[in-house]
């Protein structure tokens, strides 16, 4: 698979059955879960930071245009 940094099929099941035996196949769903819900908030602050960099941005800028006014 493309884009996965040389990690093959093979590896891939590795990783999947080392997990299996470890949480069990009950915990998996809420794993994931936790997982997802982790994702989503890493973007959402992710994309929160760049509108916080945007304004401040601007707001030097109108500073900057005050000061040469």
């Amino acid at each position: 698979m493309p884009g996965l940094g040389g990690i093959g099929m093979p590896e891939l099941l590795i990783v999947l059955v080392i997990i299996i035996i470890v949480f069990g196949v009950g915990k998996l769903p809420e794993i994931g879960g936790a997982l997802g819900k982790g994702i989503r908030e890493f973007r959402s602050a992710q994309e929160g930071l760049g509108e916080e960099t945007k304004t401040a941005e601007d707001k030097q800028e109108e500073k900057e245009e005050v000061k040469e006014s």
